[in-house]
């Protein structure tokens, strides 16, 4: 019997090797014969017109092959945005016309025969303006808010439940305060980067994507080819975080590139460009009016507020929509508003709307347990929604109470003074917070394929994406528990449109989804080699009913009688058969589902204060999540660490400022745009309580990549007022704000 199983064991991630040895290959270094390389050329101004664009002086430098604008790029056919169930991130094709809308917008592209060439010709490209005053602040535009025309989330943009109004004027005690998170950039370690090459009218391109399929569905809609006349390779990504989740106008530039100098281009983005070009977590101004009885028992919750787009784009931050289900209460609103700047579309953010969400709403829960005085654990417990209040259905699985429970037992709460400004440590202020973490389970259909060879190794593949999570790794050890062999014998394939279809990386959605449909494929696959088995009057297993059937180290035996077995590369060889190789789509009814499905977890921080100098650390953080199956522990615990860094950053140091009065991010660089390092970040300390959900999916996983964010700002919030006395609203929290 196989005793070793692979899944919810640490094992190292198949990948790391090629990563620490500089073997693994990203989207810019691809090694093609006779490339080119091409730089972009962006506009300086964020409002107004092209007058003139000078190629003249640009074009007579050596090793310039050719310089494409407006006036000579092929006209291309519109793609679908996300928001119309389509893989491009705006409605806007690049280079169509003379009209500028943002700073950094892309207005043409230099090819040359080296970088150097390249970047040097971009700069003596002269570009006359006809200028417009740019539309940048939100705070100035906010009165020309407009009523979104999409749904939010699946929701309409206002949605009522009970009367929240009667509910806030009957309260005993209310809560109602304005909370704001600024616009915020992904910056992950690889830029974004598109190598191209034609071959007649077939296009190959190696993109930076967390979305093969949806890259070659884009191209070739603008294209105008058959999609079979595209292919995409990933084979890995440095970094992502919903950046990388759609279709940038970069994409599509460099493949107009290949194909106009008939030769492979490669194109990769700047630091500053990533700033400007490639989407962004949108602005929020959130108000949040809580109502409760004297004993703590919610009576309303109103959520409203606004967010930023492009002014040719609808780009909605969902942030009401943890709302909606968080919290037991009979009456809710919730209501969102967009302003129009001249800023390139935002994007999704790692847990878009979640995360700035959940730091208005758990700031505000927490400001109502201070005013009740109630532990702002209590308070949670007291509302804590035992079904789902916004579609009153059952929860697949939820094991909130639980994560409170561990989380905070492992940071030591029981010893927390509740009043403000009370623990010390030494002349240091220290404080302790807490919020809920929540994030929705996605499931995208998705395909897998499975090969089960004459000398007992697995392939396993689908197409979908590694962004240095561990997918790999995570569906070898699926594929290997079902078969029951050593995860050493199986190797899963991906990041190619060549392989099977697979969705976008996001959501938290992969390793369901693709979970599901590789945990399909193997099954379907054992019962081939079974049905092979049967039928033969030469195996031991021929005839025998399949209730007395069970698969384990590569085999499959007799239950009643062990020794009656046969290995599956036994079987393989008698029927002279290399392999036997089988598929599995999964699919997935979003539309009919009888539960609710929603990862849950608990965020503690503790932080300490400098009085004198307002210089916030924060000096541990515990997490206790309930996630469903946790398929690699290793891998899982640094999906959390990697989400609660960057929730320490939202709260403490990342802001994107603008110049109000140019457009320009004045801050487009990780010198000036701050991100945390090590030396900001304690020991994380992430805890998975047991969780088992046998309605979600073929795997019983929930997703892992995005929960670990939710609620970390406002449990750093939250601790740094215990500590101070001081209640910050306005992200991040800088030592000015606390002096």
């Amino acid at each position: 019997m196989n005793t070793n199983k692979a899944v919810g064991k640490p094992i190292d991630r198949v990948d790391g090797r090629l990563k620490v040895t500089g073997a693994a290959r990203y989207s810019a270094e691809i090694p093609l014969e006779n490339i080119t390389h091409a730089v972009i050329i962006s506009s300086t101004i964020a409002r107004g017109r092209i007058k003139n664009i000078d190629t003249s002086t640009a074009e007579k430098l050596p090793g310039v092959i050719s310089i494409i604008t407006y006036k000579n790029a092929p006209k291309l056919k519109p793609v679908p945005t996300f928001s119309a169930n389509g893989p491009a991130a705006e409605n806007r094709l690049p280079l169509q016309n003379a009209e500028i809308h943002h700073s950094g917008q892309h207005i043409g592209v230099v090819i040359a025969d080296t970088l150097e060439h390249a970047k040097h010709a971009a700069t003596l490209v002269r570009v006359e303006y006809e200028a417009q005053r740019p539309l940048t602040e939100m705070a100035r535009e906010r009165n020309k808010a407009v009523v979104p025309k999409g749904k939010i989330s699946e929701k309409p943009p206002d949605v009522v439940r009970g009367n929240p109004n009667q509910g806030l004027a009957q309260a005993q005690v209310r809560v109602e305060q304005t909370y704001r998170t600024p616009e915020e950039h992904h910056n992950p370690m690889e830029t974004h980067a598109t190598t191209a090459v034609w071959q007649g009218n077939r296009l190959t391109v190696y993109d930076a994507t967390q979305y093969n399929f949806g890259t070659r569905q884009a191209l070739a809609t603008t294209f105008a080819i058959p999609e079979d006349n595209v292919r995409v390779v990933c084979q890995f990504i440095g970094g992502a975080f919903g950046c990388k989740g759609s279709v940038w106008p970069h994409v599509t530039i460099a493949a107009i590139a290949a194909q106009k100098v008939g030769r492979p281009v490669k194109l990769v983005l700047t630091r500053q460009q990533m700033f400007t070009t490639v989407g962004h977590r949108a602005e929020t101004e959130q108000k949040v009016a809580l109502g409760a009885t004297r004993d703590g028992r919610l009576t309303a919750i109103q959520h409203t507020g606004t967010s930023h787009t492009s002014t040719f784009d609808e780009f909605v931050e969902p942030f009401t929509v943890i709302t909606h289900m968080l919290y037991a209460t009979p009456n809710m609103q919730a209501s969102q508003r967009l302003v129009k700047l001249n800023k390139g579309t935002p994007t999704f953010m790692r847990a878009p709307g979640e995360t700035p969400g959940t730091f208005a709403l758990e700031s505000a829960m927490d400001e109502m347990a201070y005013a009740l005085k109630l532990d702002p654990i209590e308070l949670r417990l007291r509302n804590y929604a035992e079904t789902d209040p916004d579609h009153n259905r059952p929860w697949s699985s939820k094991s909130l109470k639980e994560c409170y429970r561990v989380a905070a037992e492992k940071i030591g709460w029981s010893r927390r003074n509740p009043q403000p400004r009370s623990m010390r440590d030494g002349r240091y202020l220290i404080g302790m917070g807490m919020a809920t973490a929540t994030y929705p389970v996605y499931l995208f259909g998705a395909t897998a394929k499975v090969r089960i060879l004459q000398d007992g190794s697995v392939v396993v593949q689908s197409g979908s994406q590694e962004m240095g999570t561990g997918t790999a790794t995570a569906m070898a050890q699926v594929a290997a528990d079902v078969l029951g062999v050593p995860f050493e014998r199986v190797r899963f394939e991906l990041g190619d449109t060549a392989l099977p279809k697979a969705p976008v990386s996001g959501g938290s959605a992969t390793m369901g989804s693709v979970g599901t449909a590789v945990h399909g494929a193997v099954k379907v696959a054992q019962a081939k080699l079974l049905e092979l088995a049967r039928a033969d009057s030469k195996s031991p297993l021929y005839n025998v009913p399949e209730t007395d059937i069970a698969f384990e180290d590569g085999q499959i035996f007799v239950k009643s009688k062990a020794n009656k077995s046969e290995t599956y590369a036994d079987i393989l060889k008698r029927q002279n058969l290399p392999h036997i190789e089988e598929s599995f789509d999964a699919k997935f009814d979003s539309e009919n589902k009888p539960h609710s499905s929603h990862s849950f977890g608990a965020q503690f921080a503790e932080v300490r204060v400098d009085p004198d100098t307002g210089e916030v650390r924060v000096t541990r953080f515990i997490g206790a999540y309930g996630v469903g199956k946790v398929i690699n522990a290793k891998t899982a615990r640094s999906q959390i660490i990697g989400g609660v860094t960057m929730g320490i950053g939202m709260a403490l140091h990342e802001e994107t400022i603008t110049d109000a009065r140019t457009g320009r991010i004045i801050n487009a660089n990780l010198g000036e745009y701050h991100v945390p390092v090590n030396a900001d970040i304690p020991a994380i300390e992430p805890y998975f309580v047991d969780e088992i959900d046998p309605h979600i999916n073929g795997i019983g996983a929930k997703g892992i990549g995005e929960i670990g964010i939710t609620g970390v700002a406002a449990a750093v919030a939250n601790a740094v007022y215990h500590a101070t006395g001081k209640r910050i609203r306005d992200l991040p929290i800088t030592p000015d704000k606390l002096l």
